[in-house]
């Protein structure tokens, strides 16, 4: 089935962008036409400076290559929305698509954009420092990852001839977390948007400082979206689970992954900590509630208020 076997009615104009790394298919709803061009930002303001007064232009995620695409779009006052692979791909099966080239792609996004125009967040550029920060702290995390796993294979009990090797990784591990830590704490000092936001996170019990490079980094919407959607984008927000008959209750699912495990930690500090979320804990205990909805139920109130606490004109008191 084609995108446009049967059209839908709507005056929303949009331009689909299917993005390779060397080039990119573009696809005008109004005129339906594609255009190939490359993937560059001379080349793709060029292209689209006669689409500029359209109302949206849409492309997926493809690991950084569609970012010029983004920036030419910024630049000529285009609105873009960068779309979530695994969401467009279900919405083609859900209308029955088969069929994959690159110009079949680009009138599929078209179609996703026109169809939930009003549902789709625009495209803003991230500041530097915020995108510096994910790397950091996503490097730092995978150095702790392997670092824990040579101190678990150092504390085994035939570790034999390899201890000495083991002590050494160990031992650059730390040195080189330690480096990170330090680079982390200087983006975040001369950036006062972060260094403000992270005073605010801090001010939350169970919150140090490891959770709150995480929070800015991975989660930057924090501030500007409501409850329901930081905590579904935070991956801890309940979803129906119900075939026919069948109810199953609910369970969390999708949103940043590598968000959880870091806010499980938090909900376990602040429910040791902290007599309020230690009650609550217990509450939900009481009602045969198993120790991982409570850690979840614990980290969705901690990402909520943290959302709270980055709204603009929001004080600490």
């Amino acid at each position: 089935m084609k995108p446009y076997t049967h059209p839908i009615k709507t005056q929303t104009r949009v331009v689909g962008v299917d993005v390779a790394k060397a080039t990119v298919v573009i696809h005008d709803t109004a005129q339906a036409r594609s255009i190939t061009v490359a993937n560059t930002i001379d080349a793709l303001r060029a292209a689209l400076a006669v689409f500029a007064s359209d109302d949206l232009l849409i492309c997926e995620v493809t690991g950084g290559h569609e970012l010029a695409t983004l920036q030419a779009a910024l630049d000529l006052g285009l609105p873009a929305h960068r779309a979530d692979p695994a969401r467009v791909k279900s919405f083609i099966r859900s209308h029955g698509g088969i069929a994959k080239t690159d110009d079949i792609d680009a009138r599929w996004l078209a179609r996703y954009g026109q169809e939930r125009d009003q549902t789709l967040a625009r495209w803003q550029p991230r500041v530097a420092d915020r995108d510096a920060l994910a790397g950091l702290v996503r490097h730092r995390r995978d150095l702790v990852d392997q670092r824990t796993q040579s101190r678990n294979r150092r504390g085994a009990p035939a570790v034999g001839v390899i201890a000495p090797f083991l002590d050494e990784e160990i031992n650059f591990f730390d040195q080189q977390i330690a480096k990170l830590d330090r680079t982390i704490a200087e983006i975040m000092d001369r950036t006062q948007t972060l260094a403000d936001d992270q005073i605010k996170l801090r001010s939350l019990v169970g919150v140090g400082p490891v959770v709150a490079w995480s929070l800015l980094a991975f989660l930057p919407e924090l501030g500007s979206l409501g409850r329901r959607q930081i905590a579904s984008l935070a991956g801890l927000a309940p979803h129906p689970h119900q075939s026919g008959q069948t109810v199953k209750g609910t369970r969390t699912r999708g949103g940043r992954a590598e968000l959880r495990p870091i806010l499980f930690m938090a909900a376990l500090s602040a429910m040791r900590s902290d007599p309020d979320t230690k009650a609550f804990a217990d509450r939900l205990a009481c009602q045969g509630k198993p120790k991982r909805l409570i850690l979840n139920a614990i980290a969705r109130k901690l990402v909520v208020r943290a959302n709270a606490l980055l709204r603009p004109q929001v004080q600490l008191t």
